[in-house]
């Protein structure tokens, strides 16, 4: 991070704030170390864990365990949306292993190591992949761990909303519409809203190479009409239609796939 002491009279007035975000760091723990450089806080919108890289498929949890051609089948299973099978063959790699140990044993490396990358100050929400009941093991002093709250930085109000909402992947912390748009509520107006998934429109929840829609929030989009944030920052959908469009008066930004990119997205004011 750089220097924050300002000399002079005009100090306060002239003092300036940088904050670089990312999203879907996705195990890219080199260009996380590096993301706060120049900053005065990094903010880090979720999905730290690497269970299966889609582009490169012997990177991750999953070949880790089973190996690059079985990962090659879960995706191709997973792109076609033939999500049953892709269980079946799942539970046919898991028999007789225990799955959770496994799992649970393969993202705690992850997090100590990624957890130990970060600059201080960081301020991060969970991503729809992540355990959230691990992060208080690993998160320092220097990380502040936000859900359905709110921090100021640099004269500017933060607030924070994690996970995802559910879907037929199942992935880790996917939660119901309604507890999600209780989260969103919570915030109140804010200058920049922050949350892991887009909020609900097509030109931002579809992924042009997986050929799908994700899964956006409806309640992060009412909010966005309602409150009027300067602006909105999420991650998620990795190769977006757009990734960058204004609602109104908000100026809504992907900030991912930071692990594809491993450059922050910067905010200066």
């Amino acid at each position: 991070m750089r220097g924050s002491e300002v000399h002079g009279r005009d100090a306060t007035a002239t003092r300036r704030t940088r904050v670089h975000v990312v999203s879907d760091v996705h195990g890219n723990t080199a260009a996380l170390a590096r993301a706060g450089d120049g900053a005065d806080a990094l903010v880090c919108l979720g999905d730290l864990v690497l269970f299966l890289d889609y582009a490169d498929h012997s990177r991750g949890i999953f070949p880790d365990l089973f190996g690059e051609a079985n990962a090659d089948r879960i995706v191709e299973l997973r792109t076609a949306r033939r999500f049953e099978e892709a269980r079946a063959f799942g539970r046919e790699l898991w028999a007789g292993r225990d799955r959770d140990a496994a799992i649970l044993g393969a993202v705690r490396k992850q997090y100590a190591e990624m957890f130990a990358a970060m600059p201080t100050p960081t301020y991060a929400t969970y991503g729809n992949v992540d355990v959230p009941a691990l992060w208080p093991e690993y998160a320092g002093r220097g990380t502040t761990v936000l859900d359905g709250e709110r921090v100021e930085i640099g004269g500017r109000v933060f607030g924070f909303v994690g996970g995802g909402l559910r879907t037929p992947m199942n992935t880790p912390y996917e939660i119901s519409d309604e507890e999600y748009a209780a989260k969103v509520e919570a915030l109140g107006p804010v200058d920049v809203l922050c949350s892991h998934i887009p909020p609900e429109v097509p030109e931002l929840t579809y992924d042009t190479v997986a050929r799908r829609f994700e899964r956006g929030s409806r309640a992060l989009l009412d909010a966005i009409h309602r409150t009027r944030p300067r602006y909105a920052v999420f991650g998620h959908v990795h190769q977006p239609l757009v990734r960058r469009m204004r609602i109104g008066a908000t100026e809504c930004v992907n900030v991912g796939h930071f692990a594809s990119t491993g450059r922050p997205w910067v905010l200066e004011w």
